[in-house]
């Protein structure tokens, strides 16, 4: 699988120290709250971001940490944001067996275990990835001139 730019990301600890449900419900707006710690999806084709094409690093809502750059970003006619490939080392990808019969890849931010949305291997070369990614679960950071 081939990954843009590395990036040092710290996961947050799994400790009695570590945000619990309560508190990231308390920290984030409901749709927020829905997909990233509930594994929600918002409804196609109304995310903020689907359409975006500004130069620069799509962000984790939650902790922060880049995951995506603007430059692998790609309309897919999926609904959702795609991207062909992720940050290096940004995120951690687990079977979703939630529909039976219709397998899937999970994709979570490595270090707040956030759920991004899913990554499919019907992309454009040279990866062959579509990263499909709900809006709320990102933020943007605007390449500077």
């Amino acid at each position: 699988m081939l990954k843009s730019e590395s990036v040092a990301t710290e996961k947050i600890a799994k400790t009695p120290t570590a945000i619990s449900d309560a508190e990231w419900e308390d920290r984030l707006s409901e749709d927020v709250f829905a997909v990233c710690r509930r594994k929600a999806t918002e409804i196609p084709f109304s995310g903020r971001y689907l359409s975006h094409f500004e130069r620069g690093t799509y962000t984790c809502t939650c902790c922060n940490a880049d995951l995506f750059r603007s430059d692998a970003k790609y309309l897919s006619g999926c609904g959702w944001p795609s991207f062909s490939s992720c940050v290096e080392g940004s995120i951690k990808e687990l079977p979703d067996l939630s529909r039976p019969g219709r397998p899937r890849t999970e994709v979570l931010c490595i270090k707040c275990d956030s759920h991004l949305g899913h990554v499919f291997p019907d992309g454009p070369a040279p990866t062959g990835l579509r990263y499909c990614i709900n809006s709320v679960s990102l933020n943007f950071q605007s390449e500077e001139c």
